[in-house]
């Protein structure tokens, strides 16, 4: 599936940046970076006719899907960074917390009940893996055994606050259906909005 290579995911992402340095996305948006590597591996297993579901930080997450460079950069100046959606590219973001985890189990129970080959694919973060959405959809893709996956993208951090000081040495034991990886953001996530105020 993967179109893109590392240099050209950080080129698009460092124009994306400098968008926002010079105050032209007065919109929430997050920065996607630092786990170039990781997606990449991932989305050789991700086909055309798969559906993939985001969150937030999707900017690395649509490239790979097939979203063009152009089409991404409009939906962003248009301040949809964080509610990505394109249908022919079977790809859609939320920037609720575990927004989508449900659509994608029921996605997943669709394509099962039509006898399809396609597969669902749905990212989140070690955040939103704390939550009960999460918990009830990945119950649900094990239990009946859905073609889904769910991708932990884990930088142990919720806003800024680390794992241990969450929920202290508790790790979670995931059923099959669910894969982890774990990385170093590249941007902060908080403090950003200030630089759009310096420019405008």
């Amino acid at each position: 599936m993967n179109c893109m290579t590392k240099e050209e995911l950080i080129a698009f992402e460092d124009s994306i940046v400098k968008l926002f340095h010079e105050g032209k996305l007065p919109y929430p948006i997050h920065f996607s970076g630092g786990n170039e590597d990781q997606l990449i591996e991932i989305f050789k297993k991700i086909r055309p006719e798969d559906w993939c579901f985001s969150t937030w930080r999707s900017h690395y997450h649509a490239l790979l899907k097939g979203i063009s460079p152009d089409r991404l950069r409009d939906m962003i100046l248009a301040g949809r960074s964080m509610h990505i959606m394109d249908l022919q590219c079977r790809f859609a973001a939320s920037s609720i917390v575990a927004g989508c985890c449900s659509i994608a189990a029921g996605a997943a129970m669709a394509i099962k009940r039509a006898g399809e080959k396609r597969r669902v694919w749905c990212f989140v973060g070690d955040a939103a893996e704390e939550t009960g959405a999460f918990y009830e959809a990945v119950r649900i893709v094990d239990g009946r055994d859905l073609p889904c996956t769910f991708v932990i993208e884990d930088n142990n951090l919720s806003v800024d606050t680390p794992k241990k000081e969450r929920y202290g040495n508790n790790v979670m034991h995931w059923p099959p259906c669910v894969a982890r990886y774990t990385y170093v953001r590249k941007y902060p996530h908080v403090q950003t909005g200030k630089i759009v105020l310096e420019y405008m």
